[in-house]
């Protein structure tokens, strides 16, 4: 483990949620052995919340989520449920199942990790999704691919070049100065890119937002590089 690893792992709290408790234990101790401070593990989501009821408790960094859950719950409710909680949502998921795989980062997953991934797959997808940054995969991809609503936000090419930059992290004011254009043109575009995202039920508010757009899109690469194929 690098010490940039080290230094992400000694401040991420991680909590699991998966209905099945041999799943929950190695979960733990591959999570514990990384170094990461793990605060909860339940059997469902509602258990999860209940754990931290009290709004002035640091929730989980990191909500590593099982996609299908025992108790007849929905993908969707159970991240945006997570979501809302304060956390960060990184599903682990039967890889086949490729409609609630984009079921959940439509509802705002940061990523999928296959479960027959290796356990330092699963660490560095933590890392990642603690960082603060979108876990870009196969299985991302694959969900996107078969799902052809990803695919209906007609940007221009100007719209693309500024989504690029400006989704790569550089202030709009310096997206603005490297495109030759005003900041006060720079800000419309981006007006326009968002709101072509809503019209075809894909919002993206913040620039997190925007950067899983552009990876969804192809107009960023993918960002995960340990945790399998980007996006071509």
């Amino acid at each position: 483990m690098t010490a940039e690893s080290e230094s992400i792992a000694s401040r991420t709290t991680v909590a699991i949620v998966d209905d099945h408790e041999a799943v929950r234990l190695g979960l733990r101790a591959a999570c514990r052995d990384a170094g990461y401070d793990v605060v909860a593990e339940t059997a469902d989501v509602p258990s999860l919340l209940a754990r931290f009821p009290d709004p002035a408790t640091e929730p989980p960094r990191v909500v590593l989520l099982d996609l299908s859950l025992g108790d007849g719950s929905s993908v969707t409710d159970n991240v945006r449920s997570v979501l809302a909680s304060g956390s960060q949502v990184l599903v682990h998921s039967i890889a086949d199942r490729v409609a609630a795989v984009r079921e959940a980062l439509a509802a705002g997953a940061a990523g999928v990790i296959p479960k027959s991934s290796p356990t330092s797959a699963v660490i560095a997808a933590i890392a990642t999704v603690a960082r603060g940054d979108v876990l870009n995969n196969v299985e991302w991809a694959s969900a996107i691919e078969a799902d052809q609503e990803f695919a209906k936000a007609q940007l221009g090419n100007r719209e693309r070049d500024v989504l690029h930059l400006y989704a790569s992290g550089l202030p709009l004011k310096l997206v603005a100065e490297r495109l030759g254009i005003a900041h006060s043109t720079a800000r419309e575009y981006l007006d326009r890119i968002r709101a072509k995202y809503v019209e075809v039920g894909r919002p993206a508010p913040t620039k997190v937002d925007l950067l899983r757009r552009a990876v969804e899109d192809g107009i960023l690469p993918g960002l995960d590089s340990e945790g399998g194929d980007g996006r071509r």
